[in-house]
């Protein structure tokens, strides 16, 4: 027999272990008629078993042999109670029939068939003109046997629907399959029961031993194992399965609809849990005048927990959330944390990774450093395969000091920026790299005068986040061109501050701010942009050393401009050959070997991470153009300041003349 067809021995143990089970957790509220009460005196939910004639003659009324599962259920009993909390009675030989489509569902569920449709799709949209119907008592649901539906062993699919489900109809690959999950349902409907009844039986006990086993899996490192068996037991309802597995899905990407089973209600675990949720949702600002800004995760909650809530979410929508953990893990988190608010995504993960081992539980319920994912620097670290290794590494009380090798996810160098120009939506980059300084210095060398905006950095953000932070209540002017860079490390003795959306490169009147930046010792820009309004594609370069300029290039389509004396290796000949006449993935190519070789000359690289999906610091830089000068126009634009999570409409203004706007 195959598993989706059950023996006459594994029907009858499965049957009969069902029916003791609901007998004893039969309360007076689950007799609905006679029938119950005569099921549970005599601790049997079936009937007396079907005659072979029976069988036999409702195969011949229905012109089909019946499916394997089905047929040997009919051999033990005829018919069912109770199949689940939702069908009272399940049809035997007398009472199963061809399905009735009285409601018209066939036509409502055709209409969003197509030509697209898949086989599958078809079938459950097509089920109501051919399935045998098996409920006879229910709360409005239907248990659909479909003759079409057939696999090798001859089983016929079973469909369960209900229209107060809201979803298409549920499949199960057999009637023996079908039972099976109606069992989990009674299991996990009584295991939730809040009437103070106990459900402890054979199986409940069971289960829970091999969920406490499985809690130790988890901590061992095998997560795999461990989640099948916590993904058995919550289909059973066992209280802690769905504690447990939470967090393991949650690390695997899985966070749709999820609590953690109220366990992030619990004060012991609710600074571990309960930003993690609250990150999920609510770090966006919201409106002011909105009646209802925010809805907790949590329905019910002690003071304690609701005042954390309120601060946890405070420090979320401010940008001063940092996820704490207890021991030494806490210290690596700590120094992690230092190491990506500056673009070292990598060395901040082999920190945590380390120390891993070291980590501690808050208590039984808790197998990993879920709230990482709620730390805005140190979330990002955890890509799919991260997440994996740190499930896959022995962890608290399961330690061994076995850690995996951390597998780095930024290319050395700089020439990814033009392998994934326009992937991630950016047409344009400029970069500025500066020799001897620390990232926090380079306000005092570039930063804009006005206001002094640009005079210190502000707090790690998102690069979203950071343009509708510069665009809110802004004026830009073609006059004007002060960028909103990002700022972080770019290798030993080296600093960056990074401009994702430059404006257009304005070769009269650019500047480079390498000058400026040069103090200490050499600085180099680049600035790259695809050939957007027919001039060609740019790619820039310039390069300082103490307040001097020493050499810069500037490819523009077919042109080239050049300065000082460039060393070979950086010769715009060697790098963009054939200049004019290279197509996109020519300018890739030109871009990408200019790239490597500017990364080769200086020992320079940018943390493809954290410039795409972390968190940086940023400031805003002087103009990277000239004022006008005579008789030259220029015009100027404003944005006004933007409700929360959206961006101001341009209200555009009147060319001036060459004097700076009044706005």
């Amino acid at each position: 027999m195959t598993e989706t067809t059950g023996t006459h021995g594994e029907w009858q143990e499965f049957l009969a272990r069902w029916s003791e089970e609901w007998a004893d957790a039969c309360g007076p509220d689950d007799v609905r008629d006679p029938g119950d009460e005569e099921a549970r005196s005599a601790r049997w939910l079936g009937f007396a078993p079907a005659t072979p004639e029976r069988i036999t003659a409702l195969e011949e009324r229905l012109g089909h042999r019946l499916p394997p599962s089905y047929r040997t259920f009919l051999e033990i009993t005829d018919g069912w109670r109770n199949a689940g909390d939702f069908v009272w009675l399940l049809a035997g030989t007398e009472q199963a029939h061809w399905y009735e489509d009285d409601a018209s569902l066939a036509e409502i569920f055709g209409e969003d068939l197509d030509e697209d449709s898949t086989p599958e799709e078809v079938l459950e949209a097509t089920i109501w003109t051919r399935a045998l119907e098996l409920a006879v008592e229910s709360d409005v649901v239907s248990v659909l046997m479909d003759p079409q539906d057939v696999d090798e062993h001859g089983e016929w699919a079973v469909y369960t629907w209900a229209p107060w489900r809201g979803s298409p109809p549920e499949r199960h690959a057999s009637f023996w399959a079908y039972m099976n999950d109606a069992y989990r349902e009674f299991h996990s409907m009584r295991a939730s029961d809040d009437d103070g009844r106990a459900f402890d039986n054979a199986t409940t006990q069971e289960l829970d031993e091999r969920v406490a086993e499985a809690r130790r899996d988890a901590l061992r490192g095998a997560y795999e194992r461990a989640d099948a068996v916590l993904a058995e037991a919550q289909e059973f309802g066992r209280p802690r399965a769905g504690v447990l597995r939470g967090q393991i899905q949650w690390l695997l990407g899985d966070r749709y609809a999820r609590n953690f089973d109220g366990l992030a209600g619990d004060p012991v675990y609710a600074p571990e849990l309960l930003p993690v949720l609250l990150a999920e949702d609510e770090v966006e600002p919201r409106d002011p005048d909105c009646d209802d800004p925010f809805t907790s995760p949590l329905p019910v909650a002690s003071d304690e927990v609701r005042a954390l809530e309120r601060e946890v979410l405070r420090q979320l929508r401010e940008g001063r959330y940092e996820y704490t953990a207890p021991g030494p893990f806490g210290d690596a988190v700590r120094r992690a944390r230092e190491e990506a608010r500056w673009g070292g995504t990598d060395a901040a993960w082999r920190i945590l990774l380390a120390a891993l081992p070291g980590w501690q539980a808050l208590g039984p319920d808790h197998i990993a450093p879920v709230g990482l994912t709620a730390d805005p620097l140190l979330g990002p670290l955890l890509t799919p395969e991260r997440a994996r290794t740190l499930l896959a590494t022995p962890r608290g009380e399961e330690a061994t000091g076995a850690v995996a090798a951390a597998v780095d996810e930024d290319p050395e160098g700089l020439a990814w920026l033009a392998e994934q120009a326009g992937d991630d939506g950016r047409e344009g980059y400029r970069f500025l790299l500066v020799e001897g300084v620390e990232p926090v210095a380079l306000p005092a060398l570039i930063g804009s005068a006005k206001s002094g905006e640009g005079q210190e950095l502000r707090a790690p953000t998102t690069r979203w986040d950071a343009r509708l932070a510069r665009w809110s209540g802004a004026v830009f002017s073609s006059y004007d061109d002060e960028a909103q860079v990002a700022v972080g490390r770019a290798g030993r003795g080296w600093s960056f501050a990074f401009d994702h959306e430059p404006q257009a490169f304005d070769e009269a009147r650019f500047v480079s701010p390498a000058v400026a930046a040069s103090r200490h010792g050499r600085a180099v820009v680049v600035w790259s942009a695809p050939d957007m309004f027919d001039s060609g594609a740019l790619f820039h370069l310039s390069v300082a050393e103490h307040g001097a300029e020493r050499y810069a290039f500037t490819v523009l389509g077919a042109r080239c401009e050049r300065s000082g004396e460039i060393p070979e290796e950086l010769l715009p000949e060697r790098l963009f050959p054939g200049a004019g006449d290279r197509g996109r993935h020519g300018e890739r190519r030109g871009a990408a070997a200019a790239l490597a070789a500017i990364a080769a000359a200086f020992g320079v690289t940018l943390p493809r991470l954290a410039l795409t999906r972390g968190r940086l610091h940023s400031f805003t830089t002087r103009s990277w153009t000239r004022p006008p000068g005579p008789g030259e126009g220029y015009a100027a634009a404003s944005r006004k300041p933007h409700a929360p999570g959206t961006v101001g409409a341009p209200q555009w203004i009147k060319p001036k003349s060459a004097r700076r706007a009044d706005i």
